[in-house]
């Protein structure tokens, strides 16, 4: 059985956003990962700690257990002003998991599809 670690901002924290699009999305998209027989962590962050303790904390997750795929979330890679943080978090990724498959998503409930794209690419390189 496969098992991701899926990365992004907890939607609850970002200001002036509304949540509820969001969480339903990652709702939605972790139960298609159990019907799928992948084994999903999530690993939320809080947007008020990007300036503190956000990265040691990716860190420590990406340290817990060898992971099949890495899932990197659109609020990531996507916000404004955040191609720093998205830089360093597909790093860590690369030196903390350096066998696991990266993925990227449009939008959380479709992470499935693209960790399964990423794993059939990981199995036929």
């Amino acid at each position: 059985m496969p098992n991701v670690l899926a990365i992004g901002f907890d939607p609850h924290t970002v200001p002036g956003f509304d949540p509820a699009p969001i969480a339903a999305g990652i709702e939605r998209g972790s139960k298609l990962f159990a019907e799928l027989g992948i084994t999903e962590d999530l690993c939320l962050i809080d947007f008020s700690e990007l300036d503190g303790p956000a990265l040691p904390k990716i860190v420590e997750r990406l340290k817990q257990k060898k992971f099949d795929c890495v899932l990197v979330g659109g609020g990531v890679r996507k916000g404004t002003g955040l191609l720093e943080l998205f830089q360093t978090v597909v790093n860590l990724v690369h030196w903390h998991q350096p066998e696991a498959a990266i993925a990227f998503n449009e939008s959380p409930g479709d992470s499935p599809d693209w960790v399964l794209k990423a794993l059939e690419q990981q199995r036929n390189r």
